[in-house]
């Protein structure tokens, strides 16, 4: 770092990182002196980089927040990090997101050098996330934004919302969280007129209006968790248990919490679910690293069955 440009941005890119440091701790990991330091200091103010100084003997220097965005300063890992999130975001379901990615990429695109661009378009072609496995996708990310500006402040607001029938109905609701769960977005919380803890879809919403009511928010509450457990407790055509001949840790390694409730038994882990498709169901029992017993029902046994005959007759053809 012998150049004083380099050392000058080396201060930008620490100050952008940690937020708040000491002359004397900028000083020492520049391997440079206090006054030196302080030309540096002087230098970014010269470029209209707002800093702000604390005098005495725990006196810092920092980034004024919120005067001016100063330039941001990435490593090369970072810049990948940040490219594969953007390539992540298309999939979300956002139907604003994808200008708002292709302009993020420009931006970073034209200030990297050369043989990181070459990484940069090697990931943006050839790496593709599919997160969004269902059609219905929001208009804009305004409920989104809405909704997550309301969970943070902890205000309530006023929900028009679509039923999977078709009906209509207007409530108060607490959002506690949002989660992206198999290709929908999801937020949680606590439905007023239910007087219940709910799961709306946001595709479903068609106004969302900010109240000036508060809530408390559930202590360590976790939206997504909430989200699989609640799928995984809705009833179905046929009540479901299995007998996973593995431990506890090894079976949730295989199945989310969404498709059920796993306990710990004598013998292994239990499963109970539901299903409203038996072939289905058999199907995934058949990919089990382990073995299993099917307890319930006996339409799950004949399923079971079937799979095993085709796959004898798929086999039989090789």
């Amino acid at each position: 770092m012998d150049k004083p440009t380099t050392r000058v941005l080396a201060v930008l890119s620490l100050l952008q990182t940690h937020g708040r440091m000491s002359g004397p701790e900028l000083a020492r990991r520049l391997d440079v002196d206090v006054r030196t330091l302080r030309r540096y200091i002087v230098m970014l103010e010269d470029l209209g980089i707002p800093l702000a100084a604390e005098r005495g003997r725990y006196g810092a220097y920092m980034l004024v927040a919120g005067f001016k965005l100063p330039p941001m300063m990435f490593t090369n890992d970072e810049a990948v990090a940040l490219l594969v999130g953007m390539v992540a975001a298309r999939g979300l379901g956002l139907a604003e997101a994808a200008p708002a990615v292709e302009s993020a990429q420009a931006k970073l695109a034209r200030v990297m050098p050369e043989t990181l661009k070459h990484h940069v378009r090697a990931i943006a072609d050839t790496v593709h996330v599919d997160l969004a496995s269902s059609a219905h996708v929001p208009d804009s990310n305004a409920v989104l934004v809405a909704l997550t500006r309301a969970a943070q402040a902890r205000r309530r607001v006023h929900l028009q919302y679509i039923a999977a029938d078709g009906r209509h109905t207007e409530r108060s609701f607490d959002p506690y969280g949002l989660a992206w769960w198999s290709g929908a977005w999801y937020a949680l919380g606590l439905c007023r007129l239910r007087r219940a803890l709910r799961s709306f879809r946001l595709d479903r919403m068609r106004e969302v209006v900010l109240l000036d009511d508060h809530f408390v928010r559930p202590a360590d509450f976790d939206a997504l968790e909430t989200l699989t457990h609640a799928i995984g407790r809705i009833p179905r055509e046929h009540s479901v248990e299995v007998l996973l001949r593995t431990d506890l840790p090894t079976a949730r390694q295989v199945f989310p919490a969404a498709f059920g409730l796993l306990e710990p038994v004598d013998g292994g882990t239990l499963l109970r679910s539901g299903a409203d498709d038996l072939d289905w169901f058999a199907c995934q029992l058949a990919r089990m690293p382990f073995d299993f017993d099917i307890r319930c029902p006996d339409g799950l046994r004949a399923a079971l069955a079937r799979q095993a005959r085709r796959l004898r007759r798929l086999a039989k053809r090789g």
